[in-house]
């Protein structure tokens, strides 16, 4: 305790904060450090229109985050954990293949590659320009170094921003996106974080921008140790609506697509259970009543998960400080997990 009475900051959260306060400018420079390896990424997607994703835990995230936007292109793109490729692969025939990891150095990466070979037109996407998957495979590498705090958030928005070069070798306008990059929003988290003070646990929600509640179902779960988890909207509504109510949060994500109709409609169902409902809005429509609603410039894709994001690992870092004692410090975990 410091002599005012207040709680000292968790070692772990000074940490996350310190790596918070690099990524807007590290993703700028990741973005403009990847151009030449992500023309080479775009010009294998040209040439086999199909994309496999894989990665573990928050790259897992930023794979189904990222999912949709290369499907927009016309490239049938699907993510799938490296751990489940590993134990049921999927075919490579004819696929371009992307391996992200932050560390590079994450057993199932390792792993991967050890049992078959890569293929030459898989590409890393990585933190560490001297890791595993760097050396092994030609590597879109992000600005800044390894991300040593515990739970991820520099390192998702690096990892966007190399995809943003890779879409924008791809014909994509990079300019929206990079906007965001440039000149944050500061939204207010006061009014969520009352909403939620209350809850046992969280459920987090999307369509379009499920990738985003994934992974911040994960920073929940690693830093307030509730099993806090994501449903995408469609599957939230196939029967898990039964357990919602005042003792289950709701966080949702609406961005300006033709999902948000959708999300709306779950928004309106939340509020009904009594659910406390909290929405990172970028959809430009009208705040549902009764929910609380963070609202962003409307935008979609990387422009609004640019915009939400941070914001968003601000509201689980707060949620997790109220809850825990040392937030921040794992405890059964270890950053790069080096174990199957």
């Amino acid at each position: 305790m410091t002599m005012t009475g207040q709680k000292t900051r968790p070692a772990g959260l000074v940490a996350i904060d310190r790596e918070m306060a690099r990524q807007h400018a590290d993703a700028i420079a990741s973005y403009e450090g990847a151009a030449e390896m992500a023309v080479k990424a775009a010009s294998s997607l040209k040439k086999t229109r199909r994309l496999l994703l894989l990665g573990m835990g928050g790259s897992h995230a930023v794979n189904r985050a990222v999912e949709p936007l290369y499907r927009a292109l016309g490239i049938d793109a699907i993510a799938t954990p490296l751990s489940e490729q590993l134990g049921q692969p999927l075919s490579l025939e004819g696929r371009t293949i992307f391996v992200t990891s932050q560390s590079g150095e994450s057993a199932e990466v390792i792993r991967w590659f050890n049992e078959t070979g890569g293929t030459d037109e898989t590409f890393g996407l990585t933190l560490e320009g001297s890791s595993f998957l760097a050396r092994t495979a030609p590597s879109l590498i992000g600005a800044g170094g390894t991300e040593l705090a515990f739970a991820a958030t520099r390192s998702l928005t690096v990892t966007f921003a190399l995809h943003l070069a890779i879409l924008a070798a791809s014909g994509e306008d990079p300019a929206a996106a990079l906007d965001v990059l440039k000149s944050p929003q500061n939204v207010e988290i006061a009014a969520a974080l009352s909403a939620l003070a209350n809850v046992e646990t969280v459920v987090t929600s999307g369509r379009r921008l499920q990738g985003v509640a994934e992974a911040l179902a994960l920073g929940l779960t690693e830093l307030s140790r509730r099993p806090c988890f994501s449903l995408e909207g469609g599957q939230l509504r196939h029967g898990p609506m039964e357990m919602l109510g005042p003792g289950i949060g709701v966080v949702l994500f609406r961005g300006q697509d033709n999902t948000a109709s959708l999300v709306t409609a779950m928004i309106v169902s939340a509020v009904e259970t009594g659910a406390p409902t909290v929405v990172f809005d970028a959809s430009g429509e009208e705040p549902v009543v009764g929910a609380v609603t963070l609202r962003f410039e409307p935008a979609s894709g990387l422009a609004a998960i640019f915009a939400m994001l941070p914001i968003a690992q601000r509201l689980m870092i707060a949620f997790a400080e109220a809850r825990v004692d040392n937030a921040g410090t794992p405890v059964r975990s270890t950053k790069i997990t080096r174990s199957e």
